[in-house]
């Protein structure tokens, strides 16, 4: 099951904010959920990277190296340690003022995790929209239907 499925999202944001520490079966859960390019053929030199940071226990790391990866036109932002916790912002635009800027923001005691949760939650954002805006009509038609004019031209 993907991220992209409506229960994922707060359900992979709730499992990061309870973690107190990373493990190589957090890391990859998160990417079996979170990750399409991941598991893409196109890539192995860079997914390899990935699982090598993986199992070499290099946590802060295989997180910048999937935002690289998955999310290539979003960017660190920040990141700021206040009062024993981590942040993380990523953004599409890093120049512009924080004002002006829409970032996604992380945060947790841990600095992976906190670089971890700004991914979640900008995975979250570029997810297609499962439903449309606005109901759709219905597709079928009753054999039974006829269209009738019903103008006035007298």
């Amino acid at each position: 099951m993907s991220l992209l499925s409506e229960n994922h999202p707060v359900d992979l944001a709730d499992r990061l904010r309870d973690t107190y520490t990373v493990t190589a079966e957090f890391i990859s859960d998160i990417i079996l959920q979170a990750c399409r390019r991941c598991a893409a053929k196109g890539s192995a030199g860079e997914t390899a990277r990935v699982h090598h940071l993986i199992k070499s226990g290099a946590w802060t790391d295989a997180a910048l190296a999937l935002i690289d990866l998955e999310l290539p036109q979003w960017q660190i932002r920040r990141l700021a340690y206040d009062n024993g916790e981590w942040r993380a912002a990523l953004s599409h635009q890093r120049e512009l003022p924080d004002w002006l800027d829409e970032a996604v923001e992380g945060h947790h005691a841990d600095l992976s995790l906190a670089i971890l949760s700004a991914f979640v939650e900008a995975r979250r954002h570029e997810a297609p929209p499962t439903r449309p805006n606005v109901p759709a009509a219905p597709h079928h038609v009753n054999s039974l239907y006829e269209p009738v004019l019903v103008d006035n031209f007298a």
